[in-house]
């Protein structure tokens, strides 16, 4: 696996699984398949500078070798405590993942998906039906993320 993005100084994210704590070492997720393709979603506070952050999620999973198949990057405006159902951007990555378009999704915080933790835990159970790891980019994340090793959990 590439070394973390030097553009951005990036560290995949340790994950929180089974209540013990991975270190940076371990936190790369296991590659799916030869190339996996990934989905990009971002919630950007103000309309114009989504691309800033989809930019960044694209630097990220490049370095990594996986791909961003065709209208797979997505970003939506607005506060991130926004029921992500009514996200027309979320909807897109949703229906990519129910089309089998990606093998994951790369986000800035697992908080794009769903700020509450009631949405959370619906997303994250529909993530898990789906087959899909996340992975957030910003190294601060605390919350645990889907690896694929869970989804047959």
């Amino acid at each position: 696996m590439p070394p973390p993005s030097r553009r951005t100084g990036w560290l995949s994210l340790p994950h929180l699984l089974g209540g013990s704590h991975r270190g940076p070492a371990d936190a790369a997720v296991p590659v799916v398949g030869p190339c996996p393709a990934v989905a990009l979603y971002a919630v950007a506070r103000l309309r114009g500078v989504e691309h800033l952050v989809l930019d960044d999620l694209a630097a990220y999973a490049q370095d990594r070798g996986w791909v961003v198949p065709a209208g797979c990057a997505v970003a939506d405006s607005g506060p991130l405590d926004q029921d992500p159902n009514v996200r027309g951007g979320w909807q897109r990555v949703r229906a990519a993942a129910t089309g089998r378009l990606v093998h994951g999704v790369v986000v800035p915080s697992f908080a794009h998906i769903a700020y509450r933790a009631g949405d959370w835990e619906r997303e994250r159970a529909w993530l898990l039906e789906q087959g899909l790891f996340v992975v957030a980019t910003d190294p601060t994340e605390l919350l645990a993320g889907l690896e694929p090793g869970e989804l047959g959990a």
